[in-house]
């Protein structure tokens, strides 16, 4: 069957990036021509959201944030709304990165709450989910994708407001790729559970993220149910992250 989901490829700067970080990668990235049927999104720190927007200038780079709060407003110390989030000029939000799940606790719940006020600013959502290592030596990476879709993606997720992006954790930023097979297994269960859920899997996009690099990309893209990529490390650089596009080509 013909490909008729258009490519997502996004970088997820984490916690690294400045402004002149910031300006350069933009000018190299923000005026390349990007492959028909392919859309690019940067996410970096959220000081950085406003003026990403504004060198991006309304092309085809859009932005996105790394997380949202759950709630409009409120006292909430240190945390944004997705509703700031959209008026700083960003168009899509990351819930459920394994680093939030693990370093801030966040349960399959509150990533499911976060994807709804995600939708409520009118941000698209990108719902990431990934087994650990001993879950993955233990056999069970398919229930653990199976059990954080159900938890995470909430009513009303759709594939024009929802990305679903698998991470094994034990592959992000440690260089180590599943195998070609595993990761088209992954992909295929994730879009049949999906299927099972809102009734239209084959239309939504799932992004593989997990030391994603020039070097692996195109084969990875070229997976049938791999619809782009949530990358890391590799996006911190310009040239990299037009590598990878290239490859959608």
């Amino acid at each position: 069957m013909a490909r008729t989901r258009n490519r997502l490829i996004a970088g997820n700067w984490k916690m690294n990036g400045n402004d002149a970080a910031l300006a350069e990668w933009i000018g190299a990235v923000g005026g390349a021509a990007v492959p028909d049927g392919c859309e690019t999104v940067l996410c970096p720190p959220s000081v950085y959201l406003k003026p990403a927007a504004a060198l991006a200038g309304g092309g085809p780079l859009r932005i996105g944030a790394q997380d949202c709060h759950a709630e409009a407003s409120g006292a909430h110390t240190g945390d944004l709304s997705a509703e700031m989030i959209a008026e700083a000029g960003a168009t899509h939000v990351i819930v459920g990165h394994s680093e939030r799940r693990a370093d801030h606790g966040e349960s399959d719940a509150a990533v499911a709450a976060k994807a709804s006020a995600g939708h409520r600013a009118g941000l698209t959502v990108i719902i990431c989910i990934g087994e650990s290592e001993a879950e993955r030596d233990g056999g069970e990476t398919l229930a653990v994708l199976a059990g954080q879709l159900a938890g995470s993606v909430p009513e009303g997720a759709s594939a024009d407001n929802t990305v679903i992006a698998y991470e094994p954790i034990w592959a992000i930023g440690t260089g180590r790729t599943p195998t070609l097979d595993e990761i088209a297994e992954a992909h295929a269960h994730i879009r049949a559970t999906m299927a099972g859920a809102v009734g239209n899997g084959d239309d939504f996009r799932i992004l593989y993220g997990g030391s994603m690099k020039p070097g692996n990309a195109g084969e990875i893209l070229a997976i049938g149910d791999v619809d782009g990529g949530l990358i890391g490390g590799a996006s911190l650089k310009a040239a990299d992250f037009l590598a990878i596009l290239d490859t959608c080509r």
